[in-house]
């Protein structure tokens, strides 16, 4: 019973590891067509979930209308957050190309894989 239970544990383990390592290919290749030719607005967010979409709607909006023309996308790093911040997070880059949501581990890698010109 004893080995089973451990040989249980051991491939839970494994497919998790499994899991975590495709995240990490999907992520790297959705965010490593950044280039350091442009600003990239980057948002550390924690529990939101009440100002979180309108504070993004305002800041897309200004981005889409050529208030903010420099600024190439828009990350936002959920610190783990308790609420719904992250559906909500995971909804408007549903929406908007510009909007990109990770954790904020993935955020520093993303960092350190902007691609120079």
């Amino acid at each position: 019973m004893i080995e089973f239970v451990m040989n249980a544990m051991l491939w839970t383990f494994a497919l998790y590891g499994a899991f975590e390592v495709i995240k990490s290919i999907i992520n790297i290749y959705l965010f490593t067509n950044f280039n350091s030719d442009g600003i990239y607005m980057i948002i550390a967010v924690k529990n939101q979930e009440k100002s979180i979409e309108g504070f993004l709607r305002t800041v897309i909006f200004r981005l889409l209308y050529g208030k903010e023309e420099y600024i190439k996308d828009i990350v936002v790093a959920d610190l783990d957050s308790n609420d719904n911040t992250k559906e909500i997070l995971e909804h408007l880059q549903k929406d908007y190309d510009a909007l990109k949501v990770t954790t904020w581990k993935d955020c520093k890698e993303i960092i350190e894989n902007i691609k120079e010109n």
